[in-house]
């Protein structure tokens, strides 16, 4: 395959490397490889919004990852879904649109003593990808609209195509709860509930792989894209003058092992995401020291930070039947309502199949004695047991909240030499009783918003986990039986500074110890963002990019 050396060798066709391959092969003169371990996006499935049901959990498109039995979820594995295609996870995820809020980016300045990472930084990073439907026509947006948005970049943000009358009695119960109503979750504070806005065109989905490689990427002649390729291992060389320094990979193709090369002064920027990436790292001698030697593997920099860090945001899924109101449960249970189901996407590009897995969003407080809002919902007019399990036959919605700020650490690490073997996951979720407490009083807060008047119509009756739960402790113990991930990992090789042991990166991405490559992608975050991680990872491409470009 490769017969000339590369400039950039990204590794990861997802959310970040879709977005350095465009901004990298606009210089001419460099030329760029993209690996990606999994196929192509011609899946079906993957452009229909709500084909994230037949994505996730199918090895054409997830990696199917389980984490380790979780003693903080009573024993339980959860699946932990990844992007096994073109735009990796952003072609399976919820397609919502959130950046955040104001003070994660404040609090990365300050434990990297970088300002680059600030909020009024990192916000023309986020502007200059981003195309919002409300600067179609700018003469309507709210005032000042356009200082916080963008308009002529490539990642589309859009409307959700379709209302429930039952999401609708939710946000206005919110609102009876103290939960002010936002047009905008994405200006700073992301208080209030509202109507998520989602990554789709015309009703499809709009993955990385559709805003930044097709057309232009793709047309570029300095640009070289390779799939079904995983990549092994790092090539590592170390000498007295420069020390340890990536002078490319070790790939594995259709074709059998490649080794395409960095020129003199090229980089290998791994963008394989919170798992793959400290995969990789490990693989290549770079981490934990401890770990490797117990595997074999010759430990090239000790990083005892690779893998470690794992933070996620784990909902607790609180299920409401009602009556009078249509939920997805029975509308979609007979062949003619699947039918017509199917006849309005067919037509209008709209109705059920154009969701995204949540339609309301609510951002609030667990306590009064909160300054920022820590929890976020996730509300949806349907239910069932457990992720790709069967809706119930009783017409009900899901409120799922999750914590924003865990102080929970888990961990990514190798068990094998092998690249073909998956790592241990343990995300270690309630961990800690901060943590703990937070889930009981989420929990408890949903029961306040449900008892609103505004939600009285609709009779709702409590199924999960149900009103004989009432105290403290039984509430702790039910959030670990009925919560998930709601898919953000994060952290596993996380920025900071010369002095911290724990960090992987500098503030500019680079690995400590090792010339000539860097990480970018949502690894890279030293603590989760406020909400939806899938627009800060590629804010944190864009930072990249811009910094390559000089």
């Amino acid at each position: 395959m490769a017969k000339e050396g590369f400039d950039y060798i990204i590794v990861g066709a997802g959310t970040a490397g879709c977005l350095l391959a465009n901004r990298l092969t606009a210089d001419p003169t460099k030329r760029v490889l993209l690996i990606e371990a999994g196929g192509k996006d011609d899946y079906h499935w993957v452009h229909i919004p709500v084909g994230y049901l037949h994505c996730i959990g199918n090895p054409r498109t997830d990696w199917c990852f389980n984490t380790e039995p979780e003693p903080g979820l009573n024993g339980r594995s959860l699946r932990y879904p990844r992007g096994k295609v073109l735009g990796g996870s952003s072609s399976i995820n919820g397609m919502i649109y959130m950046r955040g809020q104001s003070r994660d980016y404040e609090h990365w300045a300050d434990v990297t003593g970088d300002d680059t990472w600030r909020w009024e930084r990192v916000l023309r990073a986020f502007r200059r990808h981003e195309h919002h439907w409300r600067l179609d026509k700018p003469e309507t947006a709210p005032e000042g609209f356009a200082d916080l948005h963008g308009h002529r970049g490539e990642w589309r943000v859009e409307q959700q195509r379709l209302r429930w009358p039952i999401l609708d009695a939710f946000a206005a119960a919110c609102s009876q709860a103290g939960i002010p109503a936002t047009g905008d979750f994405n200006a700073g504070n992301n208080e209030g509930v509202g109507y998520f806005e989602v990554n789709q065109k015309k009703g499809l989905r709009w993955n990385t792989a559709k805003a930044f490689l097709r057309p232009t990427t793709f047309g570029r002649p300095n640009f070289e894209l390779w799939t079904g390729a995983q990549v092994r291992r790092l090539r590592l060389m170390r000498d007295d003058a420069t020390g340890l320094r990536c002078s490319g990979v070790e790939v594995m193709t259709p074709h059998g092992i490649e080794q395409p090369w960095l020129n003199s002064g090229g980089e290998v920027i791994l963008t394989a995401g919170a798992v793959g990436s400290p995969q990789i790292l490990q693989l290549s001698g770079l981490g934990p020291a401890e770990l490797l030697q117990g595997l074999g593997i010759k430990v090239e920099q000790d990083l005892p930070g690779v893998g470690a860090n794992l933070q996620d945001h784990l909902q607790v899924r609180a299920v409401y039947k009602v009556q009078g109101g249509k939920t997805l449960n029975l509308r979609s249970a007979s062949l003619f309502g699947k039918a017509m189901i199917g006849l309005e996407y067919a037509l209008r590009r709209s109705g059920p199949m154009s969701m995204a897995p949540s339609q309301l969003g609510a951002f609030t407080r667990s306590s009064p004695d909160k300054v920022w809002p820590d929890l976020q919902y996730h509300v949806q007019p349907l239910s069932l047991d457990a992720f790709g399990e069967p809706l119930h036959g009783f017409d009900a919605f899901t409120a799922s909240v999750c914590n924003l700020k865990p102080t929970s650490r888990g961990t990514i690490h190798i068990t094998s030499p092998d690249a073909g073997v998956a790592p241990a996951i343990r995300p270690n979720y309630l961990a800690t009783e901060v943590d703990r407490q937070v889930a009981v009083e989420s929990l408890k807060l949903t029961r306040r918003i449900v008892a609103q008047p505004a939600l009285a119509a609709f009779k709702p009756e409590e199924y999960r986990p149900g009103p004989l739960v009432q105290t403290d402790e039984a509430l702790a113990k039910v959030a670990g039986d009925i919560a998930t991930t709601i898919f953000h990992p994060v952290g596993t090789c996380r920025m900071g500074r010369k002095d911290d042991p724990g960090a992987v990166l500098d503030s500019r991405l680079r690995v400590r110890g090792v010339s000539g490559l860097r990480v970018a992608d949502a690894s890279v975050m030293p603590t989760i963002t406020s909400g939806n991680t899938n627009s800060p990872t590629l804010m944190i491409a864009e930072k990249l990019a811009g910094w390559l470009a000089g």
